[in-house]
């Protein structure tokens, strides 16, 4: 189902490279906001330490952001070292299509992270790639996010109940 994540989580540190390997993904797309970047601008600790290790493995990253701030992206990326693209118009298929040619991958072999399932989820899922959901990293958001994490919710809690079910 296009709403539902393959994997639900609490945040990017804990994708490790284990998992990467088990699920043959060599590649990383990131979203920024409330994904790798709280509401106040700030990288949470550990996040850098997390994408330098995956990359001396061999992961590739590319962040993609729906926001119209490049500033924002721009900073990150550099502080990551790692391509951006903003304006991303996710879950429109545009921005991913950019990032998977610039990864130079296969979709199977992508992951897409990120913390909204209206945007990152189906994006990810409509271009068939690996959709990883993480927990945001704040509760202060946009007010168009705001007004769809309800929603996301109730998604959210269908999804773990079906997950629960299978096993």
């Amino acid at each position: 189902m296009l709403i539902y994540p393959k994997v639900y989580i609490e945040s990017v540190k804990e994708i490790t490279i284990e998992f990467l390997k088990n699920n043959n993904i060599k590649a990383l797309i990131l979203d920024v906001d409330n994904t790798i970047l709280d509401f106040d601008k700030k990288i949470p600790e550990g996040i850098e330490k997390w994408c330098e290790s995956l990359k001396k493995q061999g992961i590739k990253f590319c962040i993609l952001s729906n926001t119209n701030k490049e500033e924002k992206v721009k900073m990150v990326a550099s502080r990551l070292n790692i391509p951006y693209f903003h304006l991303a118009t996710k879950p429109f298929k545009r921005g991913f299509k950019k990032a998977i040619k610039l990864l130079n991958e296969k979709e199977a072999n992508i992951a897409a992270v990120g913390d909204q399932i209206f945007t990152d989820v189906i994006g990810a899922n409509r271009c068939k790639l690996y959709s990883i959901l993480v927990k945001p990293i704040a509760k202060k958001d946009l007010l168009v996010t705001k007004i769809k994490r309800p929603l996301e919710n109730m998604i959210i809690k269908t999804y773990l109940r079906k997950q629960n079910k299978k096993r």
